[in-house]
């Protein structure tokens, strides 16, 4: 009868090893995110799950008492109930009481231990890790009560550790306030995609949200050279005529140069003095136009936007000059791509075509062209390739005038005075003579 007794103790304590184990991992992996939610619906289980996954060093703690416990008891009671079982059997061979003892004791670890590994440890991991939530609504109130019943010896084992930890100099962080670093999250949104949890266009949301603080506005700024102005020095009528062309809502205003920007002119300020037959005070419609240094971050320059209530920002280089503009457009672009509306041109900024060539935009940055075709183009103060080939020629650009460098040549395809628009990158092709 007493080996029947401790055989169910001993399944019992397997059984607790078991609970702990599944404990422990379903209150680390579960998300605190989809359990607080669950609480605003109502679940009643979710209430104590909340609980746990909020102090999750205490109730950690509490589930390695327990595995700990458990752990002892079936070495203490496991292995002398076990081998009480086969050793009348190996009486039968007329073996001395030390080798039946002994071997008794060997077949009870190992069985102990398969038990304990297997139907304590893994089965019970495996569960938690393939149904988190359903194990951390299952076992949280039975924890929590374990909790406040070993609340003396957690406290005193809790406080002991903190100290330890404390002489070689360690803080003590509970594992919930730990953060995820930039790197990590991106893993585990690269991994969600992987496994189809979000798709292509979220997976790159986040990857732009991520790169967006660290650029800066000279990296997604129009170029002074592509800036649609209004001179004061034009007549009412050119300007209108130049903003039917452009399609633009908003224009800097300059005087004599691009380096002397005024303000800016909203398009529907303009029509309305047209409409109503003022053409001869244009000064009047300029609104206040906000000034930023290039080395501003993009996220900095959005903060201003939202603060000010601004559209429209113009960049100053170190010199003082104009380097160029940024509107909210642009900054919306770094985290959802290309926004093409009713008037823009559309069209690849790379294109490559059947023969391995590249026809590029003369406004790509020079380090993406150095990827793409994997050479290192060395230039100091030009950012874009269509500059880069500028600084190269010895006059104003021609199309089909062409830049050799390295294995390649660079042909302009499109082009005005001021600017190179398209570009065509083929490989110089070596004749090999025998």
């Amino acid at each position: 009868m007493s080996i029947l007794i401790n055989i169910t103790i001993v399944f019992l304590l397997v059984f607790m090893n078991g609970f702990f184990v599944a404990a422990e991992f379903a209150v680390v992996k579960v998300r605190k995110s989809r359990i607080e939610t669950l609480v605003l619906e109502g679940n009643r289980n979710a209430k104590h799950t909340l609980k746990v996954v909020s102090d999750l060093n205490s109730y950690l703690s509490a589930c390695q008492l327990g595995i700990t416990l458990a752990s002892l008891g079936l070495g203490w009671v496991g292995e002398p109930a076990i081998a009480a079982i086969f050793e009348p059997l190996f009486r039968l061979f007329d073996l001395s009481e030390v080798t039946i003892h002994s071997i008794s004791f060997i077949i009870a670890f190992t069985i102990i231990t398969a038990f304990h590994i297997v139907l304590g440890e893994l089965v019970p991991k495996s569960l938690a890790i393939i149904s988190s939530e359903k194990i951390a609504m299952y076992t949280s109130s039975p924890l929590i009560l374990f909790y406040k019943l070993t609340y003396p010896v957690m406290w005193a084992f809790n406080h002991t550790t903190n100290a330890i930890l404390k002489l070689f100099g360690y803080n003590i962080v509970d594992d919930h306030e730990v953060a995820h670093t930039d790197e990590e999250i991106k893993i585990l949104v690269e991994e969600s995609y992987k496994h189809g949890l979000i798709d292509k266009t979220e997976l790159t949301f986040v990857d732009n949200i991520f790169d967006f603080s660290e650029k800066t506005v000279k990296e997604i700024m129009i170029p002074r050279t592509d800036m649609a102005c209004i001179f004061l020095e034009d007549s009412f009528e050119e300007s209108i005529a130049f903003t039917l062309e452009e399609q633009l809502t908003r224009y800097p205003v300059c005087r004599d140069s691009k380096d002397n920007i005024i303000g800016f002119i909203h398009i529907k300020d303009l029509y309305k003095q047209k409409i109503e037959g003022n053409n001869q005070n244009m000064e009047g419609i300029i609104r206040e136009i906000k000034f930023v240094p290039e080395s501003l971050s993009i996220s900095e320059l959005l903060k201003i936007f939202k603060k000010e209530r601004v559209q429209m920002a113009i960049i100053i280089d170190e010199y003082g000059g104009t380097a160029g503009l940024v509107t909210i457009e642009d900054i919306l672009e770094e985290i959802v791509g290309e926004i093409q509306d009713e008037f823009d041109e559309e069209g690849e900024e790379i294109k490559k075509t059947e023969d391995g060539s590249y026809i590029v935009d003369g406004k790509i940055l020079i380090e993406d062209i150095s990827e793409l075709i994997n050479i290192e183009i060395h230039s100091e103060n030009i950012d874009t390739i269509g500059g880069w080939i500028y600084s190269q020629l010895k006059s104003h650009p021609q199309v089909n005038e062409k830049v050799s460098y390295e294995d390649y040549e660079f042909i302009i395809l499109k082009c005005d005075r001021k600017r190179i628009r398209k570009i065509l990158i083929k490989k110089i092709v070596k004749d090999i003579v025998s």
